[in-house]
């Protein structure tokens, strides 16, 4: 059966994650819905990554296999008109036929995210579920340094979910950049994998680096406490966006960070 790779695009205010839930709405059964309602099929999809509950996406990616019939611009019509009627929040933005060794999530050698921070005093309107408003005045030149601390190969059992499934908290965080825009925030974080929350976990400790509470310093020791009682408080989950996934040979899915 010919192997497909999806790119996606999600707003993911209206679902419980990527992964597929008993009783909630979820991005990848939005999807195999999707693909039933034309392929009548059931077949299964994998993703690059499981974003979590309100979690965004600009560049997701999935694999698929489907029957030989189906061509990758049929296969990407079809899906966007079956998720547009149905009115999800899903779109489709490339197919491409792989070869069958493709894996989404095991051959990426690059995942990129960003967390959008609006830095004002009056509350959001319609951004409202697509960032994190924070009314108190944000150091990010300051927030900035604070993260140089952090990019590396580290233990990062601070910054790690409690329900983490990683075998090890260890990590090589090859990127993590805070840069201002007027009243935007946005911290860029750049691996070949993430700790479950690692994330958020690590721009609401920024946070606390940029409103005076932590110094540089204290961030620093956080990271070298390996506890996670050390944490600054879990940033929430509507200004995270999964950005652009890597592959090898520079084959890249998603919207390169601006």
């Amino acid at each position: 059966m010919p192997r497909f790779k999806l790119t996606i695009e999600y707003d993911g205010a209206p679902y419980a994650g990527w992964q597929r839930q008993v009783s909630q709405p979820s991005v990848q059964q939005a999807i195999e819905t999707a693909l039933f309602q034309f392929t009548r099929d059931k077949t299964t999809i994998f993703g690059a990554g499981r974003t979590d509950t309100g979690v965004h996406a600009m560049g997701q990616v999935a694999h698929v296999d489907l029957d030989a019939r189906w061509t990758a611009p049929d296969v990407g019509k079809a899906l966007n008109a079956c998720l547009r009627m149905a009115g999800e929040p899903v779109a489709i933005l490339d197919v491409t036929a792989v070869a069958d060794e493709f894996d989404a999530r095991f051959s990426a050698i690059g995942r990129h995210y960003r967390y959008l921070i609006v830095n004002r005093d009056e509350q959001l309107t319609f951004k409202r579920n697509l960032a994190w408003w924070v009314a108190r005045e944000l150091d990010a030149d300051a927030m900035h340094q604070a993260a140089q601390h952090l990019v590396g190969h580290h233990d990062f059992t601070t910054f790690r979910s409690a329900h983490c499934q990683s075998k090890s908290p260890v990590k090589t965080l090859d990127e993590l950049r805070v840069i201002r825009n007027g009243d935007r925030i946005e911290v860029h974080a750049s691996a070949r994998s993430f700790l479950h929350n690692q994330i958020r976990s690590l721009v609401g400790s920024l946070r606390k680096v940029g409103d005076g509470s932590w110094s540089r310093v204290d961030l620093k020791y956080a990271l070298d406490a390996r506890d996670r009682t050390a944490c600054g408080p879990v940033a929430p989950p509507h200004g995270l966006y999964l950005v652009r996934v890597d592959y090898p040979d520079g084959n890249q899915a998603g919207t390169r960070p601006k």
